[in-house]
């Protein structure tokens, strides 16, 4: 397989794609409790009505990156810029159908068409939990402590905790007036935190002007790189070629695509499977007689992704999740019967 899929890949999820996401704490098996669902719920509503804009730091592998954003909400519709102050010059805009990489250091503008989150989504604060009876039944919710400061404001701590080693678990330091998440942290497991964001500023506005969204930088004399995305292939009583037959409890196939990938005269299938929050995105691509294949686990940030050669075939599986996730879920991929249709009866993998 080419190696332009990974670099690829790479742009959008780790330094463009800055997921929110949260800790896990050690705690006893329960259902949510009414308060955190209520907390949750309105995060949900503050992060679909509401205008704002500020600067936030995020932290991984001991690397700081301070960023800019604005956040725009008119007549239901999201649109989002974000700004890298890391003297880069880089943005990305988002809108309801397109997200648009500006990469000035690079001379370059990779323009995408929305998808169903198959990597964290089209909005920076899209990947935080929202509350739902699927969601209760694969983490534990519960609201910690007391009031806090944060930013100089009150805020209330929201644990989501997952129930098995397939995905990660979310802290969340939540506005006591508002319910944005003025911070949240990601963590493995064990405790050991992967990933801090930290707003440094926020300032909620009734409204933002549309040339706000604006981006910042010149692109004239750069490249212009279109991603080209089939619709979603219909996944009731569809064969799509290939499935995978064993999955990590609670994850479903949500997604299909025949996907064109720069540098490659055939397309990749890319499925999408999620447990409602979670995600992980595998990719199938014939592989040329002469290209190596590739193996085994990388990780880049928050992120794992496997590898592996099947039946002439690149799998990649890839997603922000533990290590154990992309690996069930790659090795799961086999081929389908002919009449095998793309959401076949699965059973879960076991927890260890």
């Amino acid at each position: 397989m080419r190696k332009v899929w990974p670099r690829i890949w790479v742009a959008r999820s780790v330094w463009l794609g800055c997921a929110w996401l949260g800790c896990v704490l050690t705690l006893p098996a329960s259902a949510a409790e009414p308060d955190a669902r209520q907390w949750l719920e309105r995060m949900s509503k503050a992060l679909a009505q509401q205008n704002y804009e500020g600067r936030f730091v995020r932290v991984r592998d001991s690397r700081a990156v301070t960023m800019r954003i604005i956040h725009r909400v008119d007549r239901g519709k999201v649109s989002e810029r974000l700004v890298s102050l890391d003297g880069s010059g880089r943005e990305i805009i988002r809108d309801e159908s397109e997200v648009t990489f500006y990469l000035p250091d690079k001379r370059t503008v990779v323009v995408e068409k929305r998808t169903e989150r198959p990597l964290q989504g089209t909005s920076l604060l899209e990947g935080l939990p929202s509350y739902s009876a699927a969601l209760e039944g694969l983490y534990d919710i519960e609201k910690v402590g007391g009031v806090i400061k944060t930013l100089g404001r009150k805020t209330q701590i929201v644990l989501v905790q997952p129930r098995d080693q397939y995905r990660y678990g979310y802290r969340l330091w939540l506005d006591q007036e508002t319910a944005l998440p003025l911070k949240s942290q990601l963590c493995d497991r064990q405790g050991h935190v992967i990933e801090q964001i930290l707003f440094s500023e926020v300032n909620l506005r009734d409204r933002i002007a549309a040339v706000d969204l604006r981006p910042g930088v010149s692109a004239e004399g750069f490249t212009w790189v279109r991603q080209t995305t089939e619709p979603p292939v219909p996944l009731a009583g569809t064969s799509i070629g290939w499935i995978v037959t064993r999955l990590p409890a609670g994850f479903r196939l949500t997604t299909v695509r025949i996907q064109a990938i720069p540098g490659s005269a055939v397309p990749a299938r890319h499925l999408v499977y999620s447990d409602g929050l979670a995600s992980v995105s595998v990719f199938i691509e014939p592989r040329g007689a002469q290209v190596r294949p590739m193996h085994g686990l990388a990780r880049v940030g928050a992120a794992f992704a496997y590898s592996r050669d099947l039946d002439g075939h690149q799998v990649i599986a890839v997603g922000e999740v533990p290590a154990a996730t992309v690996e069930a879920i790659g090795d799961g991929v086999t081929r389908a019967a002919a009449d095998t249709p793309a959401e076949p009866p699965v059973a879960a993998v076991p927890d260890r």
